[in-house]
């Protein structure tokens, strides 16, 4: 039995913004974006929503992995940012692709979404409940930005990625090999975004201010460089494997110092860890089914390459898998 990614697929906004573009609009400047962040641009919806940005992506997964949306049986979709509170991004996704067999439902784990929903689905899989999984990691974080917090919103922008998880049932097959997810509630404040206020006959209402996104960035960036590499360890060595091994480390791309530090940590060149956070910025749960699609339609993926997904964010939270294309 080997439970394989089949196809992957992407989708960004046509509205691309740069640093250039912020500055005009707001106290801040491109040298002061790139050298903090490695940011150059990020793409942010006008006309698009979650759940369109959402199929578009999924269609192109579904191409790739030559997969029909009779034969989807599973979808899950990870965000924060959707369209609706009810229904939930994935039974969008369902209705639009006409997946009428499939089984849906939404991940909450902000930037570790997308690991934790392909661990989700590699255990449906593994049962033998079902046999083709559509995995998302979508967002429209524009939306839920302070605009006028030059820190924060500068960081974020908007897109989908999308993945075929398939149970290939094949014998000597090499797929997902380990994967693994923590979470520190504890710290959970340090990025935040609150939800909507009781609102109800016997408590009294007070105009609140919408709520955004907000964040100490210094106490992420610990956390995620404290975090990650041992995250990234454990589960290369729960597969049995060597970090010299492992061909590619496909990061969520927050900041472009946290890979170079998980790079250090980890003694890895800086070539074995594919980067779009200079083009996207950080997208959440879109992060890494981004970045996973971009290298693979760039042809750099091979049969046989050894690959380790990790993501790290709001709960807090984190995710690794590792896997054999």
């Amino acid at each position: 039995m080997a439970i394989k990614i089949c196809g992957t697929g992407s989708y960004l906004p046509a509205h691309r913004v740069t640093n250039d573009d912020l500055s005009k609009i707001m106290d801040t400047s491109d040298e002061w974006i790139r050298s903090r962040t490695g940011i150059e641009s990020r793409h942010l919806v006008t006309d698009e929503t979650t759940s369109s940005m959402s199929v578009e992506a999924a269609k192109n997964a579904m191409e790739q992995a030559n997969v029909s949306a009779e034969e989807i049986d599973l979808i899950i979709a990870a965000t924060i940012s959707q369209d609706y509170v009810i229904p939930t991004l994935a039974c969008e996704v369902q209705r639009e692709l006409g997946a009428k067999k499939a089984v849906a439902f939404d991940i909450g784990a902000a930037c570790s979404g997308f690991l934790f929903a392909l661990n989700t689905a590699y255990s449906y899989l593994k049962s033998g409940q079902y046999q083709t999984a559509l995995i998302l990691g979508a967002e429209t974080l524009s939306k839920m930005m302070d605009w006028e917090d030059r820190s924060t919103c500068v960081l974020f922008g908007d897109g989908a990625g999308a993945a075929i998880v398939r149970n290939q049932k094949e014998k000597g097959g090499i797929g997902i090999e380990s994967l693994l997810q923590g979470s520190d509630g504890a710290k959970g404040m340090v990025l935040a975004c609150k939800g909507r206020p009781v609102q109800n006959p016997y408590v009294e209402t007070k105009e609140q201010r919408m709520s955004y996104v907000t964040m100490d960035g210094q106490e992420v960036y610990k956390f995620a460089v404290r975090t990650v590499p041992k995250a990234v360890k454990s589960a290369v060595e729960k597969a049995g494997l060597s970090l010299d091994e492992i061909d590619y480390f496909v990061l969520h791309q927050a900041n472009i110092r946290i890979i170079e530090s998980v790079a250090k940590h980890l003694h890895q060149p800086m070539e074995k860890f594919p980067t779009n956070l200079q083009e996207c910025g950080n997208i959440s749960a879109a992060s890494v089914p981004i970045l996973l699609d971009n290298i693979n339609r760039k042809g750099l993926l091979k049969k046989g390459d050894r690959i380790v997904l990790a993501g790290f964010g709001a709960g807090l939270t984190w995710g690794a898998v590792v896997l054999t294309w």
